[in-house]
Order: structure tokens, then sequence, then C-alpha cells
């Protein structure tokens, strides 16, 4: 499949703006990981795709460089005001329910690959860590930017892609990982 196709289909599924770009020209920093630590989302320690379960930073960025190419997804959203915590929850599961759909899409054309979501995985609540029992959806699970230490605004210049949306926006950041 062709990258056109994949831009196309990634605005199909309504993000904003998308690019391809090979790997090896992402920029990690691996003091991000510090904002998992904080653990302001609360999934620090209990969820298999945040810190400490899904990995070192070393094993985070080794698994993005493992492959040649990601497709950067961003959407943005209106918002009154940035501490509405429901809003911005139901923007980034609106993110994210994109980027499963796109990489069910991607699979069925024969395009392996893993998802970077916004913030941790919220496919089940709670995470099954939580009962010791293996993750239910291993092929949809998705750690978020800072678990991966993205440097996000890095990446979003790199793409032509606006970090800083303005007034009254904000903007969300994923990738579907493939080679």
């Amino acid at each position: 499949m062709d990258e056109k196709t994949m831009l196309n289909w990634a605005y199909e599924e309504g993000f904003a703006a998308a690019a391809v770009i090979d790997t090896k020209d992402i920029v990690f920093d691996p003091t991000f990981r510090e904002y998992c630590q904080e653990n302001l989302c609360g999934q620090y320690g209990i969820n298999y795709a945040c810190p400490p379960a899904c990995g070192t930073t070393e094993d985070m960025k080794n698994r993005v460089l493992s492959h040649r190419k990601a497709l950067v997804l961003e959407t943005i959203w209106e918002i009154s005001d940035y501490s509405d915590q429901p809003a911005i929850k139901k923007a980034k599961a609106s993110h994210n329910q994109g980027q499963i759909r796109l990489a069910k899409r991607l699979r069925a054309q024969g395009i392996p690959g893993f998802l970077v979501g916004v913030s941790g995985c919220s496919l089940c609540s709670p995470c099954a860590i939580s009962k010791g029992e293996p993750c239910k959806f291993p092929e949809f699970q998705f750690s978020c930017m800072s678990a991966y230490c993205i440097f996000v605004k890095k990446l979003a210049d790199q793409c032509g892609m606006e970090y800083d949306c303005g007034e009254g926006l904000l903007g969300f950041f994923g990738m579907y990982v493939f080679d």
C-alpha cells in the first residue's frame, strides 16, 4: 500500500493531520518518563501499557526503532476550559478509537504494526493487570507518547503539524508504527 492511501484513510477516520516519517527521525527524551511517574493519569503501575509494566525507556525506544516507518496522527479538539477533564478524556478516547479503526484497516491490507496512543490504554477498565490476568487485547493495547519518551513537539514540527493549536483548541498525537 502506498503512503498516499494510508494518509487518505487517516483523514477518512477523522484525523486533522497525518504524515508518514522514518522512525530513525523520531526524537526520544527519557526525561518524559517522569510525567508517567507523576501518575497524574492514575495508571502508573496498574496498566499493562503504562510504566513500569510496559518496559524501560530503552525498551520502548527500541520497540519503535525496530520498525522503519510511523504514520503520525493528530486530532484537534475545541475546548472551552483546559481543566475540563471529562471533555479531555472524551476527546482522547475518540482519538484512540480512530487509531484502532485505522489499525484494523491497515492490518486487513497486510500492514502489521502497533499503536502509540493518547494516554495509556483504556480498552479495559480496570486493566487485567489488576486481577493478575493477561491482557485481553494485546493486538490493540497502546502505550502513550510519554511512556515511549517521544518528544511530541519535535515530532509535530517534523511532520508539519500544529503542536500548539491556539486558544480554545487542543491537539492530540498518536502513531501507527510499521514496516
